[in-house]
């Protein structure tokens, strides 16, 4: 098994409660409402939104607020072990858990009677994709002009070789302990998304949230770096 932690170091170089290098771009399509590009690290997502728009079939519309369309994928070639195309049954789930996050978020009674669509496809994949994913959403959601409580801002903490760290990459993932994805809205100090992968004693876990919520809050900073760049650009 690969020594995952060495003199405090983390086998890509990091300490264990550094993220990995964060970059964004926004406005990568003139077709959608709003997108965004997010890498954390290897990993990478794009996101596109699209609407408010007319709900079709019209069965489906609600009278008090706009329906939600949520669709996370992972490319083909995102991965070393090529994915089948299309939807899986795991990008279906993750959809589902990221629907949810932005339900809480999006002012969706402020649309009734339309469809929102946010789309998320993963480009590469190093772990932490669905938060990556929810960072690029949030920021192509901002993009489009979609209102919302705040910025999602989303990162993953977890335990390996016996340390609480920030950030799971890598062999991490697949040789750690415990694998702890949150997504996180800063203004209200909410936590939207918590899923485990693995077991953790009670301090364990208050220290880990503590920890994935300082991730959070560098990714928000970044994120509203982003938006301010673009907005300042005048594009």
């Amino acid at each position: 098994m690969t020594e995952l932690i060495k003199n405090g170091l983390r086998i890509d170089g990091r300490k264990i409660d550094e993220l990995r290098e964060l970059k964004s771009e926004i406005d990568l399509s003139k077709e959608a409402t709003g997108s965004a590009i997010f890498h954390l690290g290897d990993t990478v997502a794009v996101a596109t939104v699209y609407g408010p728009m007319e709900c079709h079939p019209r069965r489906l519309e609600e009278n008090d607020r706009a329906v939600l369309e949520v669709n996370y994928t992972m490319l083909s070639f995102s991965t070393d072990e090529r994915n089948r195309p299309g939807f899986s049954r795991r990008s279906n789930e993750i959809s589902s858990v990221i629907k949810r996050v932005f339900e809480n978020v999006i002012f969706l009674k402020d649309f009734p009677k339309t469809k929102i669509i946010i789309n998320m496809d993963i480009l590469n994949a190093d772990a932490s994709t669905r938060c990556v994913a929810i960072n690029a959403a949030s920021l192509a959601l901002a993009h489009a002009g979609i209102p919302m409580k705040d910025l999602v801002a989303s990162c993953s903490a977890g335990k390996i070789s016996g340390s609480l760290v920030l950030d799971v990459a890598g062999k991490e993932d697949t040789e750690g302990e415990v694998d702890l994805p949150i997504a996180y809205l800063p203004l209200t100090d909410e936590i939207l998304l918590l899923q485990m992968d693995g077991i953790l004693k009670k301090d364990e876990l208050d220290k880990l949230l503590e920890l994935g919520k300082k991730g959070c809050k560098q990714i928000y900073e970044s994120q509203k770096k982003s938006l301010l760049e673009f907005k300042s650009s005048g594009q």
